[in-house]
């Protein structure tokens, strides 16, 4: 399989999850927003770094989150079973913990400059 062809399949996961997720729409926004205070506050690039690679995180929690739960619903064929709720409940977790530290994450890069220009 050729490299353009894997990007192409790539993309269309994300954009698949993006369309059909709430909460994956959720964190483009917020990921949006942050990168635009971060313009604002004209952050160092080791604070853009920080942010970004906090805002990747989460959507790469969600597309795998997304993943986790489509096989899993493919396997169950739409029945419930116990340890396909354990898989999804664990899933879901992981997004929990990620968008959890970029939270603290947020705070601890945007927090400083954010209350300097509030302050003036």
């Amino acid at each position: 399989m050729g490299f353009m062809r894997s990007l192409s399949y790539a993309w269309s996961g994300i954009v698949y999850a993006i369309r059909s997720e709430k909460h994956m729409k959720i964190h483009i926004t917020a990921g949006l927003g942050v990168l635009t205070l971060a313009a604002v506050l004209r952050l160092e690039s080791l604070d853009w770094a920080i942010l970004i690679l906090a805002i990747a995180l989460v959507i790469m929690a969600e597309l795998v989150n997304t993943a986790v739960e489509r096989v899993t619903d493919l396997a169950c064929g739409g029945e419930f079973h116990p340890l396909a709720k354990l898989a999804k409940d664990a899933a879901s977790g992981a997004v929990l913990v990620c968008a959890g530290a970029s939270v603290f994450i947020g705070l601890f890069v945007l927090g400083p400059p954010l209350w300097r220009l509030l302050a003036i």
